[in-house]
């Protein structure tokens, strides 16, 4: 086999394999010895078929693997000789021409990850925001949770219900006067006020009393999710058969054993230990913005465009999405087009700091234990159904890229815990609010460098005029994960998940990581007219700006 390097640009290499017809050739043959003893045909003992029957039957399917695997041999022998990295799986065609039984040209482009610079990792000072969970705060943690164990009591016969009232009712929905499926029940309680019906029929329920039948005149949300209701206006006929009161909570044992709890001390210790979790998650995030701030700022090197437009493709499908749900779906997609620019620098900042807390971590014997990752395999599995839970285990045992993509975030977190530790910190006692103000503001609390609180955002932290609120998501964001695969040296990286939520909520364990992974538990479907899925429907989700 001939290697020809025809392009050697920055980050670019592109390759010429030729492949003579003797090696194919050779491969065949050795693949016809090996099948020939399996193959049966009638005339012949089992194991007895002729080799040139056997190449003649299927000489053009073995031929077609043969080929293919000669250039799987190359591109491999190619990496191995020329000690490339690949950034993304290599492209591969077919030169010319190609007719079997003679000899082939194959083309191999790639891009190869860049020498990353030796990351210096002295002199990084950082400050710990500390939040203490004042009894106060624990009290009104208590006082929403007795809220959530409400005592109902029968009302007055007469009593007209009221906001917050329990009315229990039969009714029947229609549309031009016709029933549609879903829309009949008996039997269903809702608490007036809690907006968990369609917009509007809640409302028609204030003052009503039991036994009062009533037809209530309610329009379906433009966007609901049953596409033959959707902006319909309808009627629904609805007869009261019960009208509960809420008696006022009382913050007892009692409400602590009806949650499984001994005494109502153990029950404001379970909830002061809630909230001081959620405080130094919150610590952690703004920490690991201010930490790849730092790291942005010191280093700067080239990056494979092929892992930007991969990283931008997804963050750009996720904003996509969410502009689909907002009010004003053409306003939101305006928005997004001016800030393009913005998600391509996010898109470039998260690749390069994925690569230099992957360099960070291999240089410091930083790694993520076989039973750690037994452990991630397992907890990913449980997001899938029965029957292909097995099948999705095995698929990550066999597929590197897989077991890469579900390894990143706990070998990002282990690296940014290893930093932490040789940081310089100092701490500083803030409230809950104060500490949420320096996330959400682009300046943050502290002087800071470049870059939002994430990890891939090249979006320069006190780029003057900027948008606060935007840039301040997208390094929020990328506190939490820089990478989904912060890929090894010697692996090829994966596509990144799309872009986390702008308030920092957790990236999930795995994602698809190919069509023919297995698939996810499905959704259960929601009834039309039922409480689920009449609910009013929820304001999207802010922008993610990872």
């Amino acid at each position: 086999m001939q290697t020809v390097e025809t392009l050697n640009e920055g980050l670019k290499r592109a390759y010429t394999l030729k492949i003579s017809a003797k090696d194919i050739d050779a491969k065949v043959d050795a693949e016809v010895k090996r099948v020939a003893p399996q193959i049966r045909m009638p005339g012949f003992r089992p194991g007895k078929v002729p080799t040139n029957l056997v190449r003649k039957m299927h000489g053009e399917a073995l031929a077609q693997d043969a080929l293919n695997s000669s250039i799987q041999e190359g591109i491999q022998s190619l990496i191995a000789k020329n000690k490339l990295r690949p950034a993304m799986s290599p492209s591969v065609s077919l030169e010319g021409d190609y007719a079997p039984g003679g000899d082939a040209e194959v083309k191999v482009e790639l891009e190869v990850l860049p020498d990353v610079p030796t990351p210096s990792i002295e002199g990084i000072a950082l400050e710990r925001l500390v939040v203490p969970v004042p009894d106060e705060a624990v009290d009104e943690q208590l006082k929403q949770l007795a809220s959530q164990q409400k005592r109902w009591e029968d009302a007055e016969p007469k009593h007209k219900a009221a906001t917050g009232d329990q009315v229990t009712m039969d009714f029947a929905g229609k549309v031009d006067g016709v029933a549609f499926d879903g829309g009949t029940g008996e039997g269903m309680a809702v608490e007036l006020g809690s907006g968990r019906l369609i917009p509007g029929f809640e409302e028609q329920l204030v003052g009503v009393k039991l036994g009062d039948e009533k037809t209530l005149n309610v329009t379906f949300p433009a966007d609901y999710g049953v596409a033959d209701l959707a902006a319909k206006d309808a009627t629904f006929d609805v007869k009261v058969t019960a009208i509960k009161t809420a008696s006022d909570p009382v913050l007892d044992d009692a409400l602590a054993t009806n949650l499984g709890l001994q005494s109502l001390e153990q029950l404001k210790g379970l909830l002061k230990g809630q909230l001081e979790q959620q405080n130094l998650g919150l610590t952690r995030t703004y920490m690991k913005r201010k930490l790849l701030d730092q790291l942005a700022a010191g280093h700067d090197f080239p990056v494979p465009p092929s892992m930007v437009a991969a990283e931008f493709d997804q963050i750009w499908a996720q904003l996509q999405h969410e502009a689909e749900h907002e009010e004003d779906v053409d306003a939101a997609k305006a928005e997004l087009e001016a800030e393009r620019g913005d998600y391509q620098a996010i898109a470039e900042r998260r690749v390069r700091l994925g690569l230099l807390l992957s360099e960070i971590g291999n240089a410091h014997g930083v790694e993520v234990s076989p039973q750690e990752m037994n452990q991630l395999i397992m907890q990913a599995a449980q997001q899938y159904t029965p029957a292909d839970r097995e099948r999705f285990i095995a698929y990550v045992r066999q597929e590197p890229l897989a077991a890469a993509q579900l390894r990143a975030p706990l070998f990002e977190d282990k690296v940014v815990d290893f930093l932490f530790d040789k940081a310089e910190v100092t701490e500083r006692e803030v409230t809950r609010e104060e500490l949420e103000a320096a996330i959400e503001s682009e300046e943050g609390a502290i002087p800071h460098v470049h870059g939002p609180d994430c990890g891939h955002d090249h979006h320069h932290d006190h780029d003057h005029g900027a948008k606060p609120k935007k840039a301040a998501k997208a390094k929020q964001a990328e506190a939490e994960a820089v990478t989904e695969e912060a890929p090894a040296a010697e692996e090829k990286p994966a596509k990144k998940a799309a872009a986390k939520k702008a308030k920092a909520e957790e990236a999930p364990a795995v994602e698809d990581v190919t069509e023919e992974a297995p698939k996810k538990k499905a959704k259960k479907a929601e009834a039309p007219a039922d409480e689920a899925a009449a609910e009013k429907p929820k304001k999207a989700a802010k922008k993610k700006a990872d």
